[in-house]
């Protein structure tokens, strides 16, 4: 049968009744926007506007998270059509097997799968690293590498226990677990406001002097660093102008990843219509907020030129040059806050997209079996914690691969090419939200995200192609032969 085919809406929405395999409704807007904030507001926030900054746009980094917020909120919105279309549990995955066909959902899933996996690793590793930190600010004489370095491995059991009390907390119930990340998540933002307004007593007017600064030619870059669009145009590695600012935009565009994952709970959402828009709308505007305000004190405390001459610019760093150390002990603890919800949203979200795929036949459907009083798929959210505690664990932070915004930006483009081919295809569909001025709207949505895409570096999207190679020889080795299209084929759609 061919690779394109669709499963139909129906039976998307007739999966969730599985007894075996349903999820339980039990997140609120206020849940949902949370977890988006959650995800998104992590180390991140006190990181990656700094290192734009010093290394892509200067002051003018906040027009890059500008063009990132909107660009995030244009794809938003056609997830937000989708999931109360569709809440089912998978997000961009679903989204696309229903419109795109069964070949580019398994790609979308694959690739997402890899990414949060390896996010969810990499935050794991570094909250042991910032533990460590805050160990030391406290004088606490507490070591979280029992073993040492060996061969270029290590055992931190510090990583290893927070991904171990976020699984327990997942496989008790997703509305528990929310509750103990919405805590944390309302901590953290109170921490970042507070160095918001304690960094703003610092800013001097002439740091944001030049607000676009003249490109010119990045040092010590190479041809893997610089972007796919930089390589095809023949153009040599640059920093700052007007390709600083698109290149900074593609890489603050980190900072929106969450809500990509945020959709994925799709199923597990009460009244999922009305509060899916809300819940993913809402915190990506708290978001935005969030981090332009911290964009503008980092930029304004410091000059770019002082933060690029950094080894690892940060507001950490900033404070650090104007004279008020103080601020690094309280950042240091705002992101080790920042990263414990980070991971309790990537190990959910991982093990949704699993979820999906095991559900749909395209992985063994033994992964998708629910605990029948809890309605969560424990099975398979311990493989998933005990995957993601060994890689943290005892893999050394450095040999980590950084996460990545490609595969979000991909599952982003699918989503909005995806809106005006199922409103063509099934326009009888109930939609409680709508894309306004479709398909313009999310046609446009898409080429902006595609052109993020190609100011990604070369190395990036050299990785991605590894990425999908490996997807295709799954895929054509097990999920299409596999797959509940094949073995019941009335459930495939127009």
């Amino acid at each position: 049968m061919s690779v394109m085919r669709r499963k139909s809406v129906e039976a998307a929405l007739a999966s969730t009744e599985d007894e075996e395999r349903n999820l339980k409704r039990s997140l609120g807007a206020w849940d949902l926007a949370l977890m988006g904030v959650a995800v998104a507001v992590g180390a991140g926030i006190f990181s990656v506007g700094a290192k734009a900054a010093a290394t892509k746009a200067g002051p003018a980094v906040i027009i890059s998270f500008i063009i990132a917020a909107v660009v995030c909120g244009l794809a938003i919105m056609c997830y937000a059509e989708f999931a109360s279309t569709i809440p089912v549990a998978g997000s961009a995955y679903t989204f696309s097997y229903t419109s795109m066909g069964e070949l580019v959902a398994w790609i979308i899933g694959w690739d997402l799968i890899l990414e949060m996996l390896l996010a969810a690793a990499v935050i794991a590793s570094y909250w042991g690293v910032y533990l460590a930190v805050v160990f030391k600010v406290f004088d606490w004489d507490i070591n979280t590498v029992v073993l040492g370095e060996f061969d270029g491995l290590h055992f931190d059991w510090a990583p290893i226990f927070v991904v171990a009390v976020f699984t327990a907390l997942l496989i008790a119930g997703t509305k528990m677990s929310a509750r103990v990340s919405n805590v944390f998540t309302i901590i953290k933002i109170g921490i970042t406001l507070f160095v918001i307004v304690a960094g703003f007593f610092y800013v001097k007017a002439e740091n944001y002097q030049p607000f676009v600064p003249p490109a010119e030619k990045g040092e010590g870059l190479d041809v893997l660093q610089t972007s796919l669009f930089a390589f095809m145009s023949g153009q040599a590695p640059t920093m700052y102008g007007v390709f600083g600012i698109l290149g900074g935009a593609a890489l603050v565009f980190f900072a929106f990843i969450g809500f990509d994952v945020v959709a994925t709970t799709a199923e597990e959402t009460k009244d999922p219509q009305r509060t899916l828009p809300r819940g993913i709308l809402g915190g990506l505007v708290i978001v935005s907020v969030l981090y332009i305000l911290v964009t503008l004190v980092v930029t304004g405390m410091v000059s770019y030129k002082q933060l690029a001459q950094e080894k690892s610019p940060s507001l950490a760093s900033a404070f650090v040059l104007v004279g008020a150390e103080w601020a690094a002990a309280i950042i240091s603890i705002g992101i080790l806050v920042g990263l414990t919800t980070v991971i309790m949203v990537l190990l959910l979200g991982v093990t949704r997209i699993i979820f999906a795929l095991s559900r749909d036949g395209l992985l063994p459907r033994w992964l998708s079996v629910t605990n029948e009083k809890t309605k969560t798929p424990a099975r398979l959210q311990i493989i998933i914690g005990v995957v993601t505690a060994l890689i943290a664990g005892i893999v050394p932070v450095g040999v980590l691969e950084e996460m990545i915004n490609i595969g979000t930006l991909s599952a982003f483009v699918l989503v909005c090419f995806g809106v005006p081919v199922l409103r063509k295809r099934r326009p009888d569909l109930k939609r409680s939200f709508k894309v306004p001025w479709s398909p313009v709207l999310p046609i446009v949505a898409g080429i902006v995200c595609l052109w993020l895409m190609m100011n990604l570096t070369v190395e990036t999207w050299l990785r991605f192609v590894v990425w999908l190679a490996l997807g295709f020889i799954i895929y054509f080795a097990y999920g299409r032969q596999h797959s509940r299209l094949n073995t019941h084929p009335e459930e495939i759609g127009v």
